[in-house]
């Protein structure tokens, strides 16, 4: 993210609206990128599917009808998903951006966008314009998207981007098991319920939880050995006397 706006503001100048979308447990982890850059969070509504895309696609199309409308849009994501958003955004004479990893963009989108900038680069980010070719993709842990907006230019946010020069790698979700999380987690054996929040963190912190993967996600995958509640939106978790 701090690679994104520098670069966007180097080249388009200042970035008048800032905003990011995402889940409540990815807009955390970028809690502090977000106060020092003073973008706005927009979290989602919580539906069994995904609200992120359509939610930053409405704010989009209703900032591109603004008067006055604004000068350019900075999509902070590489997902194809967005194409028909940045062609209607340009039918409309918005200049239109994409700042992401360069193993986050989809190369059926790279030619919708006026310019797609590349971070999270060893070397510092790289700009390529739609008629170039990116440099190979990375393979890597799924990372947090963010979107912002320029001044004059008013730029949108998507969900959350990945950190600059990513260098850890995370444990893949199928190759965690109930007792790496107990390590991770200790007072689970009290038996005790847990904050599912102060779960996340300290996966995060093993590395045995990617930002996109929700925890909950991780705790069903072990039905015997943990018990999330409430069933709808579990905010606690613990250890089921199964498993002690």
């Amino acid at each position: 993210m701090n690679e994104a706006i520098t670069s966007v503001e180097a080249t388009e100048g200042p970035i008048a609206v800032r905003r990011a979308y995402g889940s409540a447990e990815n807009l955390k982890g970028l809690a502090e990128s977000l106060r020092d850059w003073a973008i706005r969070p927009f979290l989602n509504v919580y539906l069994t599917k995904n609200t992120t895309d359509m939610a930053l696609a409405v704010d989009a199309m209703e900032l591109a009808c603004q008067t006055p409308a604004p000068h350019t849009v900075v999509i902070g994501s590489g997902d194809a998903d967005y194409v028909p958003l940045v062609v209607r955004l340009r039918e409309r004479g918005i200049k239109v951006l994409c700042a992401t990893p360069t193993w986050k963009m989809k190369a059926e989108a790279i030619k919708a966008y006026d310019r797609v900038i590349y971070v999270g680069r060893d070397l510092g980010p790289e700009t390529v314009t739609p008629n170039s070719q990116p440099a190979a993709k990375k393979a890597t842990a799924p990372a947090l998207a963010v979107k912002k907006a320029p001044a004059k230019k008013v730029p949108v946010s998507k969900k959350a981007a990945a950190k600059p020069a990513l260098t850890v790698t995370v444990t893949p979700t199928d190759q965690v098991t109930p007792d790496m999380i107990l390590e991770a987690l200790p007072k689970l054996r009290t038996g005790e319920w847990l904050p599912i929040s102060d779960a996340a963190k300290a996966l995060h912190d093993k590395k045995l939880l990617g930002k996109s993967v929700p925890s909950p996600k991780l705790f069903k995958r072990f039905p015997q050995s943990f018990e999330l509640k409430p069933e709808r939106q579990p905010n606690q978790v613990r250890l089921t006397s199964s498993a002690d």
